[in-house]
């Protein structure tokens, strides 16, 4: 079903000479209640981001303290600093692809993720997948903003002392530690309130003090350890044999997962894409690139604190409280605090916050999803989520990376092998009419694709809080690949569901 001839003449779309499309009159749309300003597809002359900008983007993304300890948690596991390397280069190396897929749609028609969602999943059933997104980000800003409070109390404690980090004991942490978690919260709902164009500006200027941090870090380790002979030395535990494989497959899941959320909602920022050629092209020079740096800076800070201090200090803010210099660790951590404040404003309220307002278009604005984002971050508990690396990298990465495979599948199934890319850009915002509304908003084929491939992708979760055995113990041996079992399994039951005359 498609859009009337007066509606349609009302809300032309127009092509750019690069293969972008523009809606120029909104007026046939704008009533819908499945429309407001800020999901509505971006004009052409406000799609004005460069090359630099999508590479400032993701320096500021993947140069985080999470990101620090993805990488070092592999040397806590047992990994050397090769085996680690090579896990967490293969990982963004995978993980790239699907993005570029899905980031095409965001430059060609200027919409948001949740937007892009409705294509397959219907106008309505779009908020499934979009607050299963929204609720993971939700997550992670309770996660970055944590460890953001955590390299803040150690700054304060280093210029404060002893009756700073010794403070009394409130809800299992020294309440100055929770002061410094509050604080770093209510910097970042600011800043979000004034909306992307302030999140663009930080980004840009952030991104190239937030190496500065690491390097200092490493430069402190390697001097300490007599230079990098001793750190490059540190022996794999698990060696290349069983032990090693073990851990290498669940570990390749979670540094797919760890940025499969943007691999989903890439359109969120790509929709301000000057072309395709430049959003492609600063991504793949900003991410595998990026997350290789911050890899290898984590991975040899880590040994090297092997190699002083006898044990894998994996959290960078708990390593700098080590040091005897305090100026190295006021402008190591400093950096590092801004350095994910950028991080956790890109890649965690940015899309939650269109993914609560595709939810409730004309209630929840822009500035009102990233406050929610904010309160669910908090009351998530993420100092629970990050207390140890086995339950970081195998239950939380590895189970969402899983649901989130499924709905990859999905969207490269209905956007490039059927739909061939094309979308009719104002059904996308219509209500009980249009090619997407399916049945009552709907499109149970991608529902059912979904909930299939996550079985097979997450029911055989085990260890952490899932049974040993697994939860459903014959799908198991499934779980440690669960990111690629969930995309596979969602795009061929997709595909297998789906007439070929329909486009979505």
């Amino acid at each position: 079903m498609v859009l009337d001839p007066a509606a349609a003449q009302a809300t032309q779309v127009t092509a750019d000479p690069d293969g972008r499309v523009e809606l120029r009159d909104h007026s046939a749309i704008a009533d819908s209640p499945h429309y407001n300003p800020e999901l509505a597809p971006v004009p052409l002359e406000q799609r004005t981001w460069s090359t630099y900008n999508f590479f400032a983007l993701w320096m500021g993304m993947a140069h985080n303290i999470p990101s620090y300890t993805l990488a070092a948690s592999l040397v806590a596991l047992g990994m050397d600093w090769v085996q680690a390397f090579l896990t967490i280069t293969l990982g963004n190396l995978i993980v790239l692809v699907p993005m570029l897929l899905n980031s095409h749609a965001g430059t060609k028609y200027g919409i948001p993720f949740p937007v892009f969602a409705r294509a397959f999943y219907g106008i309505r059933g779009a908020n499934l997948v979009a607050l299963l997104r929204a609720f993971i980000a939700c997550a992670w800003f309770g996660i970055q903003t944590w460890v953001g409070g955590l390299a803040l109390h150690v700054i304060v404690g280093r210029l404060a002392g002893d009756g700073w980090v010794n403070a009394p004991v409130v809800l299992g942490q020294v309440w100055t530690l929770w002061l410094c978690f509050l604080g770093f919260w209510v910097v970042q709902m600011l800043i979000i309130w004034r909306g992307m164009d302030a999140i663009r500006r930080f980004e840009n200027w952030t991104a190239p003090l937030v190496s500065v941090g690491f390097l200092i870090l490493l430069g402190y380790v390697a001097i300490k350890a007599g230079g990098f002979g001793p750190i490059l030395s540190e022996p794999s535990k698990l060696g290349w044999g069983a032990d090693f494989w073990k851990v290498f497959f669940p570990s390749l899941m979670g540094m797919i997962a760890f940025w499969s959320t943007l691999s989903l909602n890439m359109p969120d920022f790509t929709r301000f894409g000057g072309s395709q050629r430049k959003q492609v092209v600063g991504q793949i020079l900003g991410l595998p690139t990026t997350m290789s740096f911050i890899a290898i800076v984590a991975i040899l800070t880590t040994s090297g604190a092997m190699a002083l201090y006898g044990e894998a200090i994996w959290d960078p803010a708990a390593l700098a409280s080590r040091f005897d210099s305090t100026a190295v660790v006021l402008v190591a951590l400093v950096a590092l605090v801004l350095a994910t404040v950028s991080a956790n404003l890109a890649a965690n309220v940015v899309s939650p916050s269109y993914d609560f307002s595709n939810a409730f278009p004309k209630k929840i604005t822009f500035a009102v999803g990233g406050l929610i984002t904010g309160v669910i971050g908090v009351a998530i508990q993420p100092w629970r989520l990050i207390s140890d690396p086995g339950i970081y990298i195998f239950s939380w990465l590895g189970f969402y990376g899983g649901l989130l495979g499924s709905v990859a599948g999905v969207f490269i199934a209905g956007y490039w092998i059927l739909g061939r890319t094309k979308l009719e850009l104002p059904d996308l915002y219509l209500s009980g009419r249009g090619a997407y509304w399916f049945k009552a908003g709907w499109n149970w084929r991608a529902v059912v694709a979904t909930l299939v491939g996550a079985v097979l992708s997450v029911g055989g979760a085990y260890g952490g809080p899932f049974p040993a055995d697994g939860l459903i113990p014959f799908l198991k041996p499934l779980y440690d690949y669960n990111w690629v079992v969930g995309m596979v399994g969602g795009m061929l039951v997709y595909l297998a569901l789906t007439p070929r005359r329909e486009n979505a």
